[in-house]
């Protein structure tokens, strides 16, 4: 197991950021970064974390930053890393850091055509579920029957599945990971670092303002999405072995919508709907788990 970050380290994200009070964003990075160390180079759309990392000088992360344009992060990630290469500074790592705008919609495409080459960078989505620093819109990442300042109803499509979209490109690394499990979610930051070709890990952001979560209740919320199987924590290699990190749903999905404002007065129809869609995504879930355990203890045995 990845010990979790010491105190005593010197953080890569400095204090007096932007961040609002109890922040997800900021201190998933802030974890994520003492992974990576010190010989990291960060790319960063417009986004939340672009607002916390700041303008050029002043910058918060003490590694260099470029921020592209929202839909060119894979891109500039690809250029970043042939110039390295080309410089001979092959242990410099390059890690995206990037919103579910970003990512599940406007950088989808350049995204896509970069895992297609299998390019060499690490892919962090920050995944708040939505627009958040431009009025809490929603994305295609935004769940089903979520209000947002574009669905003040409720939204009326699932979320889109961006780990198994880009597990079926047959990339070296594909998982998902959450601060409220924090040390899964250093250990695959850790193991995506050590390997070579398109790595994409998704990170759930609990939203304050945007999802209607108390300060205090952030990484909460976050574990009870886990323990509900709303965001369920797995990994995928080479595209088709499937491991399942957090292997029970403990608590129902009503618990985690409780916490929530953007799920305030849903009928229970729905509630029950959202939770059958849950169940199915799961049970999927074992299956290719159990499924990729089982050929993997076929090929030892042989």
């Amino acid at each position: 197991m990845i010990p979790i970050a010491s105190a005593n380290q010197d953080p890569m994200l400095c204090s007096g950021h932007a961040a609002c009070p109890g922040c997800i964003d900021a201190l998933s990075v802030r974890h994520v970064l003492t992974v990576m160390g010190p010989n990291t180079m960060a790319v960063i759309p417009p986004s939340c974390m672009a607002i916390i990392a700041g303008p050029q000088p002043y910058s918060s992360l003490r590694i260099p930053v470029y921020q592209p344009t929202l839909e060119s992060s894979a891109a500039a990630a690809t250029g970043l890393r042939r110039a390295l290469d080309a410089k001979g500074k092959r242990d410099t790592q390059v890690i995206v850091l990037a919103g579910d705008g970003g990512t599940y919609d406007i950088g989808f495409q350049c995204l896509s055509s970069a895992a297609e080459r299998n390019e060499d960078f690490l892919y962090i989505c920050l995944d708040n579920e939505g627009y958040m620093n431009t009025g809490a819109q929603k994305s295609s990442s935004t769940p089903h029957f979520a209000k947002t300042g574009s669905t003040p109803a409720g939204k009326t499509s699932r979320k889109k599945n961006l780990t198994e979209i880009m597990a079926a490109h047959r990339v070296p690394y594909v998982a998902t990971a959450s601060a409220g499990h924090l040390p899964d979610m250093l250990r695959k930051v850790e193991k995506a670092k050590a390997m070579q070709g398109t790595r994409i890990i998704t990170l759930l952001i609990p939203c304050m303002d945007g999802w209607g979560v108390a300060d205090d209740a952030g990484l909460q919320t976050a574990r009870y999405a886990v323990e509900s199987g709303a965001f369920p924590l797995y990994e995928v290699e080479d595209g088709h072995h499937y491991t399942l990190n957090h292997t029970t749903k403990t608590r129902p999905v009503s618990d985690y919508l409780a916490l929530q404002r953007r799920y305030r007065n849903m009928k229970p129809a729905d509630i029950d709907t959202l939770q059958a869609e849950i169940d199915d995504g799961w049970a999927t879930l074992q299956q290719r788990a159990a499924a990729s355990q089982a050929k993997t203890s076929v090929a030892l045995a042989d």
